[in-house]
């Protein structure tokens, strides 16, 4: 990588007892930013340490003598030192006077992009996201000369803070050809924008930092005129934006629908779901981690609605090794955290990968491990010495730990039937049984007698699939858990037992009516419709396990009422 930085300029500005010490500092070259506050002493930052640069306070006089080296600072109080990338960034008093300096060190960095070469060159969109001070505008400024100088495209940088091409009239030559728009005040982003489409005919937009619904509008209506974006928002990752109602346009923006009861059997959910309401502004959306550590989603369409379901994706993690070779794995998801866990992988290709607990896998790998349907047999891959259940029966949301249990665990495709408690019965009996939301992925499936009619539409499916077919009598816990010990072949070796079948019996009908009261009331009413809910009375005991299971789902509740009328308000987040 070939850096500029221009570090001098910025030393120049500062007073001479500070630029001193920057000028012989070891890690001089390391330098991200110099803090001057009023009153304290000045701060350097590295990107390991901060350390202070004088035993002595800044003054008034220190503070006035850097703000007349630099250009004059804008709405969004920030300024430049003329053809440079460095910018000073003001804090002001109540008064308006400027009583603290943060000068940030500007660096052009040749090659940073050499991870995402490959995407910026297909002409699709690109979002990237991360924390401040990963790099979003270095990369974005490279972006931009590789478009315009390599790929003789016509590019245009709307650069509100004068941040991607330096401050004064002249753009930084780091940006190669790519032309810039400055804007006057940050609320215009969005009207340069669209200027920028309408005078100057691009083919490519840059822009940093998207913050505004009319800017996320605006990047709309860029794309559908068939214009390359390219372009950073806030967030650290995908789920960020989806949560965030201003920005989520950028993804597809996301609707509250209801769904028939025949679609809602076969997605396993309730009928009131949050769907993607459009496509996605942006195609493929790049999360920076860290400086040489990416997360790549290649189609944001496909990752929103799978988040949107509730499956983890796996998106491509992009890493540079020692030798700056870009290696490209995948993320297996962690039911815990629905993230991979930091792991580090020695080659692309590994002969034998070692699998763990949310590890990175190589890059490509099918989704789940291959099996032939039709050939399972209980008594060649199950015993009551299954290891035991993890708490995620869905195998879709497993990590590698859990891959070894799947090896010996039975896949069961539920229709029909309360998931509620099959999971509670999993769970209880310590059953190796593990959910699937595909009939594709499954070894047997298990519904109730009104969808085993003659011929029907299930029955079809699952003959032309050779999967058994159980049928639960009542979509009762006792009757769910005999069914599928009888699936798994334990009927006959080992008789159910009374103290087993006691956990789901009249006593606990209540709890288990009162619990999934509640979780219906949470996901079809309180997150969707943003709506308060209230439950039906309850005793103190039910209501309590009612607040535990509000509190899963990050929502408040409270009881309200007399006896024996005191029952559950739930409220939303």
């Amino acid at each position: 990588m070939q850096i500029t930085n221009d570090l001098q300029k910025l030393l120049d500005i500062l007073p001479p007892e500070i630029r001193q010490r920057l000028e012989q500092h070891p890690q001089r070259d390391n330098l991200i930013e110099v803090v001057l506050d009023l009153g304290r002493r000045p701060e350097a930052r590295f990107p390991d340490q901060a350390e202070y640069l004088s035993h002595t306070v800044v003054t008034h006089e220190q503070i006035n003598e850097c703000i007349q080296q630099v250009g004059a600072f804008g709405g969004d109080n920030r300024a430049g030192i003329e053809q440079t990338l460095h910018r000073i960034s003001a804090i002001r008093n109540r008064a308006g006077e400027v009583i603290g300096l943060t000068c940030r060190v500007g660096r052009a960095v040749q090659g940073t992009i050499a991870m995402i070469r490959d995407l910026v060159e297909t002409g699709q969109s690109i979002l990237m996201l991360g924390r401040p001070g990963v790099g979003k505008t270095t990369a974005l400024r490279e972006i931009a000369r590789v478009l315009a100088d390599d790929l003789n495209k016509r590019v245009v940088i709307i650069d509100t803070s004068n941040e991607i091409a330096g401050d004064g009239d002249i753009p930084h030559p780091a940006i190669g050809r790519a032309r810039r728009m400055q804007v006057a005040h940050p609320e215009l982003q969005h009207q340069v924008m669209i200027e920028a489409v309408e005078n100057h005919m691009p083919e490519v937009i840059v822009i940093d930092e998207i913050g505004t619904e009319l800017e996320a509008l605006a990047a709309r209506t860029i794309a559908e005129r068939g214009v390359q974006l390219v372009g950073t928002a806030h967030g650290n990752r995908i789920e960020n934006l989806i949560k965030n109602p201003t920005l989520s346009d950028l993804v597809g923006g996301i609707q509250s629908v209801t769904l028939g009861d025949d679609e809602a059997r076969r997605r396993g959910s309730q009928k009131a779901v949050l769907e993607r309401k459009a496509p996605p502004t942006f195609d493929i959306a790049v999360e920076m981690l860290e400086r040489q550590r990416w997360v790549i989603h290649e189609s944001v369409t496909d990752t929103v609605d799978s988040l949107l379901r509730g499956r983890q994706p796996q998106p491509q993690l992009r890493t540079v090794n020692d030798s700056d070779q870009v290696i490209i794995t995948r993320e297996v998801p962690n039911p815990g955290t629905g993230r991979a866990a930091s792991s580090s992988v020695s080659s692309v290709q590994p002969s034998q990968p070692q699998r763990g607990a949310g590890q990175v896998l190589p890059f490509p790998q099918p989704r789940y491990p291959e099996k032939s349907l039709g050939t399972w047999d209980p008594s060649q891959n199950l015993s009551l010495a299954a290891p035991p259940y993890n708490g995620a029966p869905w195998a879709e949301q497993t990590d590698e730990s859990d891959r070894q249990t799947l090896e010996g665990a039975l896949r069961v495709y539920p229709y029909g039937i309360s998931h509620h408690q099959l999971e509670q019965v999993i769970q209880t009996l310590n059953l190796p049984v593990h959910l699937v939301r595909e009939m594709d992925g499954a070894d047997a499936v298990l519904t109730i007698p009104t969808h085993v009619k003659h011929q029907s539409k299930l029955q079809r499916l699952a003959k032309r699939r050779h999967l058994p077919v159980q049928v639960v009598n009542t979509n009762t816990a006792p009757e769910i858990a005999r069914s599928l010990r009888r699936l798994l072949g334990m009927e006959q070796s080992e008789a159910v037992a009374e103290h087993e079948l006691s956990l789901f019996e009249s006593g606990n009908k209540d709890e288990l009516e009162a619990l999934e009261e509640a979780r219906r009331a949470v996901e079809q009413i309180v997150i969707p419709k943003g709506q308060p809910v209230e439950l039906l009375p309850r005793s103190a005991a039910v209501r309590q396990m009612q607040h535990e299971l509000v509190e899963r789902y990050q929502l408040t509740s409270t009881s309200f009422g007399e006896e024996p009328y005191r029952r559950l308000r739930i409220y939303p987040a």
